[in-house]
């Protein structure tokens, strides 16, 4: 809840917070604010004070330094999306694995996490506090980001989508599926992302999932090629990925335990329970 305590809430930086408003400035930089401040009678020199001030009263979130977000209890205003907060906090960023997965229908189950794909080359702000999957997320507010860094040849499988009146980069659905195999636990559980192969089986592109494949490691085309022909694809689109060499067996489900029969043909262990490992 917004407090009104000090001074600066009921003058000067009220009336920033309603000029950024007004200008659509729901996530804003330091300099930004300092551009703002000469139109609402607020000196450059004490900008930062005020925002802090701010950040305390509960009307505006601090994302890291310098970069902040008019708070949701601000009355009146739609707080900007988790996703547009997202494309905020780092530089490449997609939205990715399980945010995707729902972002895109292929699964019902809402994710607490705003999982965001980046490159090795991204400064990514200092992680503090929660540990998701062995690895420390980013808490803000009531959402937890966390940032699933690849090499910059490996950020590719992306698509613009409008989330309310902002733009956002997300992965599209095959690039999507394709994290899925590779990680898992970023999806929900193995199981949540064949369930997502079926729920976007009449749409799936093929061809395209099949390239993204075969420009990531080779486990994953050939995961992918056990799904596929177990999906009706017929074995003669799936040969490019039945050529991907692999010198042992490998496991379906990377989370999982190293056991059940072994498919020859993909050089995959089935380590599925029930008739999925048949």
């Amino acid at each position: 809840m917004v407090t009104t305590e000090n001074p600066i809430h009921s003058g000067s930086g009220l009336e920033l917070i309603r000029k950024l408003v007004g200008e659509g400035d729901l996530i804003f930089t330091v300099d930004r604010a300092r551009a703002l401040a000469p139109a609402v009678g607020l000196s450059n020199s004490y900008v930062s004070e005020a925002l802090h001030h701010l950040a305390k009263g509960g009307w505006v979130v601090r994302l890291h330094r310098g970069l902040y977000a008019i708070a949701s209890t601000v009355p009146g205003v739609t707080p900007a999306h988790d996703f547009e907060i997202a494309m905020a906090l780092v530089n490449p960023a997609a939205i990715s694995h399980w945010s995707a997965l729902h972002h895109h229908g292929l699964t019902e189950q809402v994710p607490r996490t705003v999982f965001v794909l980046t490159t090795t080359d991204t400064e990514i702000p200092r992680l503090r506090g929660k540990r998701i999957a062995g690895r420390s997320g980013y808490p803000m507010s009531h959402t937890t980001y966390q940032f699933v860094r690849v090499k910059p040849e490996r950020f590719f499988g992306t698509e613009k989508v409008w989330i309310g009146e902002t733009r956002v980069t997300i992965t599209d659905p095959e690039r999507t599926l394709i994290d899925g195999l590779r990680m898992p636990q970023y999806c929900g559980d193995f199981a949540e992302v064949l369930h997502a192969f079926e729920m976007h089986g009449n749409h799936l592109n093929i061809d395209r999932i099949i390239e993204y494949a075969l420009r990531l490691d080779a486990v994953i085309a050939k995961r992918l090629g056990w799904i596929l022909e177990r999906r009706g694809i017929e074995i003669t689109r799936l040969q490019s990925l039945r050529e991907v060499r692999v010198k042992d067996y490998r496991t379906l489900d990377p989370t999982g335990p190293r056991k059940g029969p072994c498919n020859r043909q993909w050089m995959i262990q089935q380590n599925l329970p029930g008739r999925m490992t048949r």
